[in-house]
């Protein structure tokens, strides 16, 4: 489906489950593929991007077991060097994470991805990985993908990364299971905590302090995961039901660890009637009219995938948002500080760019055609703005929703539908 035509209509109603959270879902494979026995996951996303690393931890040598109701059963300890390139797709997280996984064993592999990945930074992750004696090369001696590691003795290291980022600390950390002493990521923003509850979940030895996660040599146990819903996708929900006249949508059972319920902080602050149940993980929420509010820089590392959709909720609000130091944008699927306001001003919002600052001013949205630029977070939230629009919306490149969340257009018609 390379575009889907949205129109605006009446309220959304309902109960959902968004897929299984996408962040975790890639590391509990890994974590699998490296315990020595066999693993249980259930829940796990079912995006391009996951599907990709189920098929590298397969290439490496993990015995995949894939249930007819979803359960994956993966049997690990015993990677090899893998006979082919080994494709993340899509997906940053993977391969950043993969670096580090895979410059820790005694083998040589390739990561590659698409266009995409092809021109997104890993000197972010070449670096401490250098660091920690890594030897792994980017395409013509660059640090762009392909990726050539070259994996084994690695000496463990304090890192403090330039920028906050969860996906540097966890593929530091990764590395630092195979290398000869602890490795400590030193942290100058609190960022996603999956790497190290999940590393202590599995019997790994990990010191979570303020500032500073260590973790010491080792491996972790097989063991069992139910993956909970990930919040980046529940948050398109959240806006959506937030305004559109009328609307009451829960969102089942979604996760809600530190550092990822951002959004649910940045939509009340806006006046949005919500509630995320801490026993069931239920995320109600309920049309109402937002305002606008700030965002600062050091929430940004919390809710960096959620800007997108808030950006549509900004511009539904009455007055000003501002989101600050959210120069990050510029390097994820898209330069999303552009496709942002290039689809919001499309859609007749009044938006604008000021160096790593987005400012949205609420108003009424019209509809349009928009593009995608091939970013999945874009054309969902496109979709989300589309609802509220005065005319039908045409998002193009609507394909690209197919790496996280392939059911999105199905779960809206049912909500569409609940709706009356």
């Amino acid at each position: 489906m390379p575009v889907l035509v949205v129109d605006p209509g009446g309220p959304l109603r309902g109960h959902l489950r968004v897929p299984g959270d996408k962040s975790i879902s890639h590391r509990v494979l890994m974590l699998a593929a490296l315990a020595d026995g066999s693993s249980t996951i259930r829940g796990l996303s079912g995006g391009g991007d996951v599907r990709c690393t189920l098929s590298i931890v397969g290439q490496l040598g993990a015995d995949v077991d894939e249930g007819a109701d979803g359960t994956l059963r993966i049997g690990g300890g015993s990677l090899h060097e893998p006979a082919e390139v080994l494709d993340v797709g899509n997906s940053g997280t993977g391969i950043r994470l993969l670096a580090g996984m895979l410059a820790g064993l005694p083998f040589r592999s390739v990561l590659d991805g698409d266009a995409s990945i092809r021109r997104r930074p890993m000197d972010r992750v070449l670096a401490p990985l250098a660091q920690m004696g890594a030897r792994v090369s980017g395409i013509d001696g660059s640090t762009l993908a392909p990726l050539t590691i070259d994996g084994g003795g690695l000496t463990g290291i304090d890192y403090e990364p330039p920028l906050a980022s969860a996906q540097v600390k966890g593929c530091v950390l990764f590395a630092g299971l195979s290398a000869d002493g602890p490795t400590t990521v030193v942290e100058p923003l609190r960022t996603r905590t999956h790497t190290e509850e999940l590393f202590a979940a599995t019997g790994i030895d990990v010191i979570d302090e303020p500032g500073r996660v260590t973790v010491a040599p080792g491996r972790p146990r097989p063991f069992e995961h139910d993956v909970e819903g990930d919040p980046s996708q529940a948050a398109f929900w959240a806006v959506a039901a937030s305004i559109v006249p009328g609307s009451e949508v829960v969102v089942g059972h979604v996760y809600r660890g530190p550092a990822r319920t951002g959004f649910v902080d940045v939509l009340r602050r806006m006046g949005a009637d919500l509630h995320h149940d801490p026993a069931t993980g239920d995320l109600a929420v309920r049309a109402a009219a937002l305002h606008g509010t700030v965002v600062g820089a050091d929430e940004v590392p919390g809710l960096v995938d959620e800007i997108p959709v808030l950006a549509v909720a900004a511009a539904c609000a009455g007055g000003e948002t501002r989101f600050e130091g959210v120069a990050e944008l510029r390097v994820k699927e898209s330069d999303r500080l552009a496709t942002v306001e290039e689809m919001l001003a499309a859609m007749g919002a009044a938006v604008h760019v000021e160096g790593d600052v987005l400012v949205v001013r609420g108003g009424r949205l019209r509809g349009a055609s928009v593009r995608s630029h091939h970013d999945h977070r874009i054309a969902m939230a496109a979709a989300v703005a589309a609802l509220v629009a005065d005319g039908p919306t045409t998002i193009d490149g609507w394909e690209s929703v197919a790496t996280s969340y392939p059911a999105f257009a199905d779960d809206l018609a049912g909500l569409r539908s609940g709706g009356g």
